[in-house]
């Protein structure tokens, strides 16, 4: 540096540069251009040969970056290897790159193939301070194929993703130019990286992906079991009342989570597994939850009592979104990697229609529907009058609609594979979503202030569309067994803002928006927990 201070700190700080850490060469406060000539040549070293303070100052630069550098927090990032954990995993990712911490994210090597082949391989490029990385899933070919593909893959990642992952940081703290890594950040299902993130000395946080309340209901599945409420022997006891949850409103047991619902298989794997990983969330520094204070403040409050520090920093995809208006500085401008090729051709159409006037289906990325459900939406759908656009992932799902549904529709209705939801949640021609209530899906919904028909079918989805329906009232459910007088009734509903869910799902939009904003909960909880990451990493 060539110092020319002239206001509030700017004479302290040259005093350091200079003097102490000797990286810097001063101008008198009456500039004189030989002295800057002079200076300037020192300071770029243009005298190294002959000049020994040009070397000691230029070393002392060097020393200087090498300090800043491992001073640097450097997070590493590991989702469960499904849509619904990878991208609101990367939401955080960059809102941390956003706020100076260098990041790798982590997939698995299938995923990043699938990735790479949809995407291109620029998506997966990264940055400066933004690294994408690879470890193995642990599935043989075998298992890949086989029809119980999740449960093998939850399998897989439990028991043999820890030594990847171990040598992935190895691997990283020896690379040249990287700082060394100080967090680890899995997602919910990947508790194992909290194991490794022990093992290593580091700092740990886990991203858990559901709700606030879907995380105390999973929390109190031992006591439900030791005071008999499960395993069910028949779907009547699922209309048992549970209403001593601490935070959480009188809920059914068939609504605290969908594993409870499995009378074929009171035991399943699923359910052991949802158990495990959430007693083990225990082991993580901070819990982060893509939520906001307001939306769930009782459990938030009952939550808080059992976590030493919990982060609410929802709605994620709001919160970077205002980051990226305020903050040039970012990984790029996707906030998704899909594993499937995103569909664009339905904008013109979706373009075209008058605001709050399109109903959105998309049941997710694990639904699977029979051709008979297929059937009951298409018609309930075709009856309620409506134009709709219509997400449906399986091109072969989509070869067994109703032979004579399109030609009924003609006009009104719009089919796509895959599509960027949140996008089109926040058009203006959306004015209703007919969804699974997954958490993103409904963290989206309520940030776009776009009210719901809820037609949950797994894990913590009945949860959300509880909450959705009757705390939030931004919804109306459906029947387990679809109808399409039922459908049809519910979208016109809906559409017609009966029982104001229009009104209130305008409220919480407007509440998401304040807690995102400066000084809002969402902003604030954001700066505390990059401040403990800083604050781990300079201590170490």
């Amino acid at each position: 540096m060539v110092c020319w201070p002239a206001f509030v700190d700017q004479d302290t700080n040259t005093k350091y540069a200079c003097e102490l850490w000797r990286a810097g060469a001063r101008l008198n406060d009456n500039v004189r251009r030989e002295q800057v000539a002079h200076n300037n040549a020192i300071s770029t070293g243009r005298f190294l040969r002959n000049g020994s303070y040009a070397q000691t100052c230029e070393s002392h630069a060097m020393d200087m970056e090498r300090v800043m550098q491992r001073a640097r927090p450097h997070a590493v990032v590991v989702p469960y290897p499904c849509p619904g954990n990878i991208n609101p995993a990367l939401q955080l990712a960059k809102l941390l790159y956003q706020q100076g911490v260098y990041v790798t994210f982590v997939n698995t090597e299938h995923n990043h193939q699938r990735v790479a082949a949809t995407e291109g391989a620029e998506a997966l490029r990264g940055r400066d301070g933004f690294r994408f990385e690879t470890i193995p899933d642990g599935l043989s070919a075998e298992e890949r194929g086989a029809h119980d593909y999740g449960l093998s893959l939850s399998m897989a990642v439990s028991q043999r993703c820890a030594a990847p992952l171990r040598e992935l940081i190895a691997r990283l703290n020896c690379t040249a130019g990287v700082p060394p890594v100080t967090c680890v950040v899995p997602t919910f299902m990947m508790s194992f990286a909290l194991d490794v993130a022990r093992e290593l000395g580091l700092q740990s946080m886990s991203l858990w992906g559901c709700s606030a309340g879907a995380l105390m209901g999973h929390m109190k599945l031992p006591e439900l079991r030791d005071k008999g409420y499960f395993p069910v022997k028949d779907e009547t006891e699922l209309e048992a009342i549970i209403d001593w949850i601490p935070g959480m409103p009188p809920i059914k047991l068939g609504d605290i989570s969908g594993f409870l619902r499995r009378t074929d298989d009171p035991d399943s794997f699923g359910l052991r597994f949802n158990d495990s990983e959430t007693r083990n969330l225990a082991k993580a520094g901070a819990v982060i939850l893509n939520t906001f204070d307001e939306l769930e403040s009782d459990v938030l409050s009952a939550l808080r009592a059992e976590y030493p520090r919990v982060y609410t920093i929802g709605p994620l995809g709001s919160l970077l979104r205002h980051h990226h208006i305020n903050n040039d500085a970012t990984a790029g401008d996707s906030t998704s990697l899909n594993l499937w090729k995103k569909d664009t051709e339905f904008v013109p159409w979706l373009y075209a229609q008058e605001p709050n006037s399109v109903v959105y289906v998309n049941f997710g990325s694990h639904a699977v529907l029979t051709p008979e459900q297929m059937a009951e939406f298409a018609w309930g759908l075709a009856a309620a009058d409506y134009p709709f656009l219509w997400a449906v992932r399986d091109s072969d799902v989509l070869a067994g609609l109703p032979p004579d549904f399109l030609s009924e529709v003609s006009g009104r209705c719009r089919l796509t594979t895959w599509c960027a939801q949140e996008h089109v949640l926040r058009h203006r021609a959306v004015g209703c979503f007919l969804t699974h209530n997954g958490w993103n899906s409904t963290c989206e919904s309520i940030a776009a202030g776009v009210p719901m028909v809820c037609w949950p079918g797994f894990a913590d989805q009945y949860t959300n569309s509880m909450y959705a329906c009757e705390v939030w009232r931004v919804g109306t459910r459906l029947d387990d067994e679809v109808r399409r007088e039922q459908v049809a009734r519910r979208v016109r509903e809906v559409m017609q803002g009966e029982n104001g869910v229009r009104g209130s799902a305008e409220m919480w939009k407007a509440k998401g928006e304040e807690a995102v904003c400066a000084g809002g909960t969402s902003h604030d909880n954001m700066q505390q927990m990059v401040k403990a990451i800083n604050i781990k990493a300079t201590a170490s």
